[in-house]
């Protein structure tokens, strides 16, 4: 009787704690689901402002590049101002919210630095300018290229000829060379090809300078040189440097290097291609 008697004192006991603590627990629930109410409607706010500014800045001729890292930027602002707010609701102090940001920068400082250098990278990038979006670009560190799509606060997003992403680190290309193949509005086509010692090398030249003259896209008004290369053990190396449009560069390279077969194979200039003799005695 007695341990029937203790049990029911101890359940009514952790029944009066529970009833005690209830409206604390109600409190909490509530603002756990105003909670996140507030960071889905304000969420959604906040994209939509980004999305104004984004618009506000295109208007204004900004690049499109810094537009992206600007809004990127404000994005990241913003949330993180709606998340210390939800905090304080939730009876975290300021000054702790302070101290924590202050210890936790100290520690991010050492555990992100290559995040740090993105970022830093990032600003560089959007002051000094070596491209912006719509560049074709190289850089030489794992020799990854491809047109600039995206520039965010940590990365560049490009996209390959086969229509691949790559997210490549903004520290990664301010600490590197970069080739931009886009900068200028024109480019120097150069292709060279081998003929044999017993080809008309006057004959092959003169090919070479009707396909140039001929050729649509290469620009007549620039200086165009074909020349003579290279004395090779196996042949004469001849070629050619043309000014063409940046956006037509490798349409006319490809179309060129078909053309060149073909007058060469009409004139009876052979290409020569690696042999060997053997003499048995």
């Amino acid at each position: 009787m007695e341990i029937v008697l203790t049990e029911y004192l101890s359940v009514e006991k952790i029944w009066n704690h529970f009833v005690k603590k209830l409206p604390a627990m109600e409190s909490f629930v509530w603002k756990m689901i105003l909670a996140l109410l507030a960071y889905l409607i304000i969420g959604k706010v906040i994209r939509k402002v980004c999305e104004l500014l984004k618009l506000t800045l295109q208007k204004a001729g900004v690049d499109i590049g810094v537009t992206q890292f600007i809004s990127s930027f404000a994005k990241a602002g913003m949330y993180f101002l709606l998340l210390v707010t939800i905090a304080v609701q939730f009876g975290i102090k300021q000054s702790s919210i302070v101290a924590l940001l202050a210890s936790a920068s100290a520690a991010l400082v050492l555990a992100l630095q290559g995040g740090l250098s993105n970022l830093a990278g990032g600003v560089m990038i959007l002051v000094l300018r070596p491209f912006i979006v719509g560049d074709y670009i190289m850089e030489n560190v794992d020799k990854q290229e491809g047109t600039v799509v995206k520039i965010d606060l940590f990365y560049t997003t490009l996209s390959t000829i086969d229509n691949k992403r790559i997210t490549v680190p903004n520290g990664t290309l301010t600490g590197s060379s970069i080739v931009n193949f886009t900068a200028q509005d024109r480019r120097n086509l150069e292709i060279k090809v081998m003929i044999s010692y017993q080809s008309d090398l006057k004959k092959a030249k003169k090919c070479l300078e009707e396909l140039l003259m001929n050729d649509p896209a290469t620009m007549s008004d620039k200086e165009m040189k074909v020349f003579v290369d290279q004395l090779a053990d196996h042949g004469v190396v001849i070629g050619f440097r043309v000014w063409v449009k940046t956006e037509e560069y490798w349409n006319t390279k490809w179309r060129l290097n078909e053309e060149i077969k073909l007058a060469f194979d009409a004139e009876k200039i052979e290409i020569p291609y690696p042999q060997l003799d053997v003499h048995l005695n």
